[in-house]
């Protein structure tokens, strides 16, 4: 189906629709967790404007962000369930795999570095919003758990790829500094 118009009002009175059709408040947590994917998609998206087109790293961002847009439409149609849990041991082989390619850490990291990597901070803590809103809901509705896990494991991989940014392009890792 293409969206060919973008304006159709049906929201002015503070509803909104799930994909099945079904209408809710725009402040049903819901569409809080919808949100959140959309930001954090976004996030990533910025992200991705700035990494060069052969970067190592750009690949997985791309299927990530598809990732991402198949777990808002199994939000958005109740009773769907989708590859979430695939997609999860997906991201768990990436952790291992860039994981094992970075010094042990020895102290807390702070978010940032370079714009790749302090970018990828940035969607790790709007992923971990997500996560938080998304777990509420499942107390609330019937979702598939595996989709809580799958940001879980994102949040793990984004900390994973910020620190992977710094690594590759030789940049210091910014230290927390006891006080």
């Amino acid at each position: 189906m293409r969206i060919t118009n973008v304006t159709s009002r049906t929201g002015d009175q503070g509803s909104s629709s799930l994909a099945d059709g079904s209408r809710l408040p725009k402040g049903h947590l819901i569409f809080e967790v919808l949100g959140g994917l959309d930001e954090l998609n976004s996030h990533l998206g910025l992200l991705l404007s700035r990494v060069e087109t052969e970067h190592e790293l750009r690949p997985h961002l791309v299927q990530i962000q598809n990732h991402l847009f198949d777990l808002g439409g199994i939000l958005a149609l109740p009773g769907q369930t989708g590859n979430v849990s695939q997609n999860s041991l997906t991201l768990e082989a990436w952790i291992e795999e860039y994981n094992t390619k970075l010094p042990p850490l020895k102290e807390f990291i702070l978010p940032g570095g370079n714009h790749a990597a302090a970018t990828t901070h940035l969607a790790r803590a709007v992923c971990r919003r997500a996560e938080r809103h998304l777990w509420q809901l499942l107390e609330e509705q019937d979702y598939p758990k595996s989709t809580a896990i799958y940001l879980n494991r994102l949040s793990d991989l984004l900390f994973i790829f910020a620190r992977t940014f710094n690594r590759l392009s030789n940049t210091p890792e910014p230290f927390w500094q006891r006080e």
